[in-house]
């Protein structure tokens, strides 16, 4: 009889799997068996249907008792199922693994895309922070402007149009310049400066204004936290420095980290959606923040928001019987070591705002990948 090795086909990697499962005498397994493709040969997720460059074959014999030979049957029928699909049912299974690409032998060649562009947006975005930090921090009396910026930009959206929001309109001269935006202009200012550089160093096309006002308004935020952990610190940098790592809420900015993405509108959104913020009662600020999907909880949280006075704008809002428990909630906070009710309801809230109708790009300010062949990986 001839050598198998003369008359068969090089085994594939599944072949090789139930091989080495018989030989060692695999017939039943106390229940499923679920293998994640990515994790097992060290390929990046893919979290966009439109980017699945590789299918994930799983071969599962679930017949209790079944030999070994009924098993390898089995997985050469290659039934085919996506990474995302779950293998239920198997009691007493046989698991083999393939990648495919039209066929049970993978010569195909898949870009590795979320991972790079994941990196390539978070690098981004990383050094947009790094440029308004520095930014902020030469001009720290524009932080109260800069969150009524992003608060009045945001403010825009009409839930029953599903227009306006934080869409960069109020950049335009005819939306700027409207009373409610009044003081504002130095905050807009640095941010058009700032845009420049950044903007220079872009891979992945210019940063939308719509973008950079939502950040220029998260670093400015981030920086009343550091600055309050350094007082309570006496002053000291370096131990303010580390009470805000150590206990601060600087790793609650995932979420909004990952809207990032916004398109800039071209034209100035409708007057008479924002109140001004300083005349304004607080019954008109609760109805504000109502008719967006908030409530009194956020107007008491983003009290810091409404002007440069934070405790002119509280002793108006403890006298409303629905916003002073949460004003008393957040100045307790306050005086707390790590502050976590205020600071975390506040980035709550703030992230909310960074998205009111909004649709993200999740692709925006990426640039060409690199692609890996992965006919090359051993298996």
């Amino acid at each position: 009889m001839p050598s198998a090795q003369h008359t068969r086909r090089p085994a594939s990697p599944v072949t090789e799997t139930v091989r080495a499962l018989k030989s060692k005498g695999v017939r039943e397994m106390a229940g499923a068996t679920f293998l994640s493709a990515p994790a097992l040969l060290g390929l990046p997720s893919v979290s966009s249907p439109a980017r699945r460059h590789a299918h994930i074959q799983v071969c599962c014999q679930a017949k209790a008792g079944g030999s070994g030979a009924e098993a390898a049957a089995a997985c050469e029928e290659a039934l085919r199922l996506r990474r995302r699909d779950l293998i239920g049912g198997c009691f007493g299974a046989a698991v083999g693994l393939e990648i495919v690409e039209g066929s049970t032998r993978f010569t195909g060649v898949a870009a590795a895309a979320d991972l790079i562009e994941r990196r390539q947006r978070s690098e981004f975005q990383s050094s947009i922070k790094s440029t308004l930090t520095a930014a902020i921090e030469a001009k720290p009396e524009l932080v109260p402007s800069l969150l009524t910026l992003a608060l009045n930009d945001a403010m825009t959206y009409d839930k029953a149009t599903k227009t306006g929001g934080p869409n960069g309109s109020i950049r335009l001269s005819a939306e700027i310049s409207r009373p409610e935006n009044s003081g504002l202009s130095a905050a807009l200012d640095l941010l058009v400066e700032a845009k420049k550089e950044i903007d220079s160093y872009s891979k992945g096309g210019p940063l939308s204004f719509a973008d950079l006002i939502q950040i220029a308004a998260s670093q400015a935020l981030k920086k009343t936290f550091l600055d309050a952990a350094i007082a309570k610190t006496g002053g000291n940098q370096e131990k303010g420095r580390t009470l805000y790592s150590a206990y601060g809420s600087s790793g609650q900015w995932g979420f909004f980290d990952k809207i990032f993405g916004r398109d800039d509108a071209q034209e100035p959104d409708p007057e008479g959606r924002v109140p001004q913020w300083s005349t304004a009662s607080v019954q008109e600020m609760k109805d504000k923040f109502i008719s967006v999907g908030l409530g009194p909880r956020q107007v008491a949280v983003m009290s810091a928001f409404f002007g440069p006075d934070q405790a002119a704008t509280e002793e108006k809002l403890i006298a409303d019987p629905d916003c002073r428990p949460w004003v008393e909630k957040y100045q307790r906070s306050r005086e707390t070591v790590s502050r976590t009710d205020y600071e975390v309801d506040l980035i709550t809230a703030v992230t909310k705002l960074s998205y009111l109708g909004q649709k993200i790009n999740y692709e925006a300010y990426t640039y060409p990948k690199q692609k890996i062949n992965l006919g090359k990986l051993k298996l």
